[in-house]
């Protein structure tokens, strides 16, 4: 979407492509190719960039090193061809990234700004996940993850913020990462490129990234949480924002649980660095529209509401079953929450983190669980097993039509059915709203 902005001609391919993204391209025109066939060297590109899912051994990556075509990373291209001459401001952290870049992008838009953006969601306010414009400021979320098959570096050291937010910092990504110690290098490599006139906001509750800029600071530093410079502080009417002591001014909104609080501390910080003032900042976002999947209320049957979140790492699953809880908690203390889970991503695939499923998902009522035993997207490891310790609390399926039906047939009115994934899911959440329909009708 940005390189046709910026006058390209665009066509890609990928394989197994699912919404909100699917359906993004195509609003925009782009066409879409499934699959890597080599016969695509035909389109003759002037450059081929290469995302970090396509490995060697992939039939268009080997068509296109036998053939000497250019080629570069995705990160490397945006650095080189968006970012340049721009104000970036960049969101790093193991979680919320999505979220927070929404918030900072929302809250520049509402003052003016008119910001480009790059975020790996769909920000309701906006409804597309990028947008190129003529303006000197630039949100992007800053990954951690690798750039490409040939660079090994972490995206984020490809885009030279002016502003980092720094959000947290937690082992993940096991399949490029040997520990937590390796990804804290590649944030100090981050931390290395913002130039001393700019600002770094950092999560000053968080051991790792206090081990990464303890490595060393050219920047000024603004640290948020408790007790730190900036603070939100829980009142009747909201959450008070609070910097050196002095409330800027009372948040009001949907939004749910502290780490959402956490991610508006730092989106404001960011902003005030941009020249927006916290009180116009608090009061964009309690304008928020928030981001498709995190926390999307997909639809409500029989008084039985369906969300779909995009948590997969223990923390953030724990995260979010604290937030609907808390949200529940003053309207209805007695509704059941049912954890539908997906442990998809390449770390759970490995089976990194399986003991420590059972323990973020706690804040459930019921748990159902999905691992396909074949296939690509198989786990390597017994989901059953691993839930075992949760008791009948927890039940694990092979099958989505038996998950389906099993999570239909607990569902009661009153409850909130939460899906959590990183991926497509199989359309779980329509086939859930399908179902709970049909039971409606027999009854």
């Amino acid at each position: 979407m940005l390189a046709r902005t910026a006058g390209h001609q665009v066509t890609g391919c990928d394989a197994h492509v699912y919404p909100p993204m699917s359906t993004q391209l195509s609003a925009q025109n782009i066409e879409l190719i499934e699959g890597y066939g080599a016969e695509q060297t035909r389109l003759k590109p002037d450059l081929w960039v290469i995302g970090n899912v396509v490995s060697r051994g992939n039939p268009l990556v080997e068509a296109i090193l036998d053939q000497g075509l250019p080629y570069t990373s995705g990160p490397q291209w945006v650095g080189e061809h968006i970012l340049s001459g721009k104000r970036v401001c960049a969101v790093a952290g193991t979680h919320g990234k999505t979220t927070t870049s929404a918030m900072l992008a929302w809250i520049l838009d509402d003052a003016g700004f008119d910001p480009g953006f790059l975020i790996g969601g769909v920000p309701t306010d906006f409804g597309v996940s990028a947008r190129l414009t003529a303006s000197g400021f630039f949100v992007i979320e800053a990954d951690e993850y690798d750039s490409a098959f040939f660079d090994k570096r972490s995206k984020f050291v490809h885009y030279r913020p002016r502003v980092a937010i720094l959000n947290n910092l937690e082992y993940d990504h096991a399949d490029i990462f040997a520990d937590l110690g390796a990804i804290e290098t590649q944030f100090h490599h981050l931390v290395r490129t913002v130039p001393g006139q700019g600002a770094i906001i950092a999560n000053g509750e968080d051991e790792a990234l206090d081990r990464v800029l303890a490595r060393g600071s050219w920047t000024p530093i603004e640290r948020f949480g408790k007790g730190r410079q900036w603070q939100a502080r829980t009142s009747p009417m909201g959450a008070q924002i609070w910097l050196e002591e002095v409330c800027q001014g009372t948040l009001i909104w949907q939004m749910q649980g502290k780490h959402n609080q956490s991610n508006a501390l730092a989106a404001i910080a960011a902003a005030r660095h941009c020249g927006v003032e916290p009180v116009d900042a608090i009061a964009a976002l309690s304008r928020f529209g928030g981001v498709k999947r995190r926390m999307e209320l997909r639809g409500t049957v029989r008084g039985i509401a369906v969300y779909d979140d995009f948590a997969h790492h223990p923390s953030a699953i724990a995260t979010t079953l604290d937030g609907l809880r808390c949200a529940l908690r003053a309207t209805r203390p007695d509704a059941r929450i049912l954890a539908v889970l997906e442990p998809r991503s390449n770390t759970m695939k490995l089976g990194v983190m399986k003991a420590a499923l059972p323990g973020s998902l706690a804040g459930a009522d019921r748990v159902f669980g999905y691992g396909a035993r074949e296939g690509k997207g198989a786990l390597g490891w017994d989901l059953a097993q691993a839930l075992a310790p949760m008791g009948e609390k927890a039940r694990a399926f092979d099958d989505i039509d038996s998950l389906v039906g099993a999570v239909a047939s607990a569902a009661r009115p009153g409850d909130h059915i939460l899906v959590m994934s990183n991926g497509g899911f199989d359309g779980v959440h329509d086939k859930l709203l399908a179902a709970l329909a049909q039971a409606q009708n027999n009854t």
